[in-house]
């Protein structure tokens, strides 16, 4: 499986997706994770498996404390591939404006010949 694919699979849960926000707040603990969640700790820990080997976590390991911490960087393969799209919606909405703007001035649409019909 790809980065990318790691990367949305693991963001495809939202539980995984509230661990992250938990962890953009600092290092926590598995107990940590789990509390708002209705769920074991090995459940939490298969979650944080899922993160671990998508990038977006690591786990440090202080004697029996198994802090996960938020990778950011892992993030940025997710928005170069968003930001492509961004780019494209923007080029297209920018046309349609600028269509509009020709509308509204009262100019015949590009592409179009001919009135369009004087009432």
């Amino acid at each position: 499986m790809d980065p990318l694919t790691k990367t949305f699979h693991a963001l495809a849960d939202p539980t995984r997706r509230a661990i992250l926000a938990r962890l953009a707040q600092g290092e926590a603990s598995v107990g940590e994770l789990a509390e708002p969640f209705d769920m074991t700790l090995p459940a939490v820990s298969k979650h944080l498996k899922v993160l671990e080997r998508a990038g977006l976590i690591t786990r440090g390991r202080e004697a029996q404390f198994r802090p996960a911490r938020i990778e950011p960087n892992a993030l940025m393969g997710v928005d170069a591939w968003i930001e492509d799209y961004r780019r494209l919606w923007n080029e297209r909405l920018d046309r349609i404006e600028d269509y509009l703007r020709e509308i509204q001035a009262g100019a015949a649409p590009r592409g179009k010949s001919g009135n369009q019909g004087d009432e």
